[in-house]
Formats: C-alpha cells, sequence, structure tokens
C-alpha cells in the first residue's frame, strides 16, 4: 500500500514553526523589565539608586519589575530605577562587588554608598516607603 501525503499538510508546517516562534519571542520579550537600564554608571551621581537583581527565570522578578515601574511613575526622577541582571558582564560584576543575591534590592545614596538591602517582592507603596525613609 502507497503512502499518501497530503500536500495541504506540507504547507501548514512551516507555518507552524513560524507561529510557535512567535508566540516564544513574544514571551521572552515580555519577561524583559520595560525601561530599566541594565548599566550603572548613574550610581552615586547625585541621585539615589534602586538596583533590583533580576533572575529573568523566577516569576517574582517580575512582579518586582512590575511594582517598580508604578513606584517610579509616583517618585519621577528623583531615584534611579536599575537592573543588575544575572548572567551579563555588568549585572555579575555589581552582583559580586556587593555580594548581592537573586532578587534583591540594593538601595544607593545620591553619593553610591550602599544604604539598604532587601529581598523582593515589594509592592510599589511599600518601594517608595523603603526609599524615602532613608533618602528624602
Amino acid at each position: 500500500m502507497e503512502e499518501e501525503t497530503n500536500p495541504n499538510s506540507t504547507r501548514r508546517k512551516p507555518w507552524i514553526t513560524i507561529s510557535i516562534l512567535i508566540v516564544v519571542i513574544g514571551l521572552l520579550w515580555m519577561a524583559m523589565p520595560e525601561g530599566f537600564k541594565m548599566t550603572h554608571e548613574q550610581i552615586g551621581t547625585g541621585k539615589p539608586a534602586l538596583v533590583f537583581i533580576y533572575d529573568p527565570n523566577l516569576v517574582v522578578t517580575v512582579d518586582q519589575s512590575e511594582q517598580m515601574n508604578k513606584a517610579r511613575d509616583l517618585l519621577g526622577d528623583r531615584v534611579f530605577f536599575l537592573i543588575a541582571k544575572i548572567g551579563t558582564p555588568e549585572g555579575d560584576r555589581l552582583i559580586a562587588e556587593h555580594q548581592a543575591s537573586t532578587t534583591e534590592l540594593l538601595l544607593f545614596d545620591r553619593s553610591g554608598d550602599l544604604i539598604k538591602r532587601q529581598f523582593a517582592l515589594k509592592s510599589a507603596n511599600e518601594l517608595i516607603q523603603w526609599i524615602e525613609e532613608d533618602v528624602p
């Protein structure tokens, strides 16, 4: 018995593969924190800086990034909101220098001194209060 091939099914295979790739890329794109610098040259430049140790493999990092976005909207440009992403040269350097752990929040004063650290998850209001306790 001869095997019949359906020409319609072979035409659909590339589209299915492309669709799956688009979905995967979209999910990865959504997992990245939005609008946060992953460089740290702003620390110590006259404004306080909040740095979040970001691991894209953990759900809490996405939640904390969302809360940081809300806090940033309320605080405006009074504070730098930065990310130290694990597995990147710049992120790993900051993590090592401050002996930080994944999902930790680091608060630096205007001169660049580390003044506070705490693990996520903090709501936007908790972040604002936490920042304003030591940095008016």
